[in-house]
């Protein structure tokens, strides 16, 4: 499946979780689908931007151990993922995904009595604000490829 479906998919399930669980999940099906489409930007992308993929790759693999621990039911839905046909799209949409997630899970941390439950959404907010930075960079890298092939 084509990563902006897959972004699609999980901003429509974020936006209709209303139970604090399924936030969190969908948080990090966030950050699992941000993994997927990193690893395959560092295999199937610029050569330029491998290296920036590969990181982002990284960071949304750590978070895909987070989910499965959250997994009540069901997959990960990143695993999906088979093809990026437009990468600065998908990373733009991938970014707003990320702050959608990060802002629902600031609503369920400031909302929230137990403690184990703030910590984990404290966790998925710094995860999800790390692998924003990463796909900043990474546009960053796109965007600096274009220049250099639009000036030769």
């Amino acid at each position: 499946m084509d990563a902006m479906r897959l972004i699609g998919a999980t901003r429509t399930s974020l936006a209709q979780a209303r139970e604090v669980q399924d936030i969190v999940i969908e948080a990090w099906q966030t950050q699992a689908l941000a993994g997927a489409i990193g690893s395959h930007l560092a295999i199937h992308g610029p050569f330029e931007a491998r290296a920036a993929a590969g990181g982002l790759g990284e960071a949304g693999a750590r978070a895909s151990g987070a989910l499965r621990q959250t997994l009540r039911a069901g997959a990960v839905r990143a695993a999906q993922l088979t093809e990026v046909r437009d990468p600065w799209s998908a990373l733009a949409g991938l970014c707003g995904l990320l702050g959608e997630a990060g802002i629902a899970l600031v609503g369920v941390a400031c909302a929230s009595d137990e403690d184990a439950l703030y910590w984990q959404c404290i966790e998925a907010i710094d995860a999800a604000d790390e692998t924003s930075d990463r796909v900043r960079w990474l546009q960053r890298r796109l965007a600096l490829r274009e220049r250099e092939g639009g000036a030769a």
